[in-house]
């Protein structure tokens, strides 16, 4: 799927973003669904644009927040050790040299034990 809503700070907390039609920026997610599990579903998002807080603040409006998101997730969500978000590639244009740089990371450990528990328990 994709996501295409404009970001801009939130109108009455001035410490988060928010989708605001009015008053923010174009900002574009695409998404794929990686797997389902109980309660959980594994997401690759990719960017068009880069708005502070893009990933969490797109999932969370269409009501798919990311699992362990203390400002954006729900309350009784799904418990997390983490900010269950990792970048695992980021690739730009370097903005004085015109060179296309990409650089890849795998996920940290308590990312990646946590999906685990998902897979084992689905």
């Amino acid at each position: 799927g994709t996501v295409d809503a404009p970001i801009g700070r939130h109108p009455t907390d001035r410490k988060k973003m928010a989708v605001e039609p009015r008053n923010g920026r174009r900002a574009v997610t695409h998404w794929e669904v990686i797997a389902r599990y109980r309660g959980v579903t594994h997401v690759r998002c990719r960017l068009e644009t880069g708005r502070t807080h893009q990933i969490r603040v797109h999932m969370a409006s269409i009501h798919h927040p990311v699992a362990g998101d203390p400002i954006y997730g729900m309350k009784n969500g799904v418990k997390a050790p983490r900010l269950m978000l990792h970048a695992w590639r980021l690739s730009f244009t370097h903005p004085r040299t015109g060179e296309r740089l990409s650089f890849c990371a795998e996920p940290p450990e308590a990312f990646a034990r946590t999906v685990e528990k998902l897979r084992n328990h689905s």
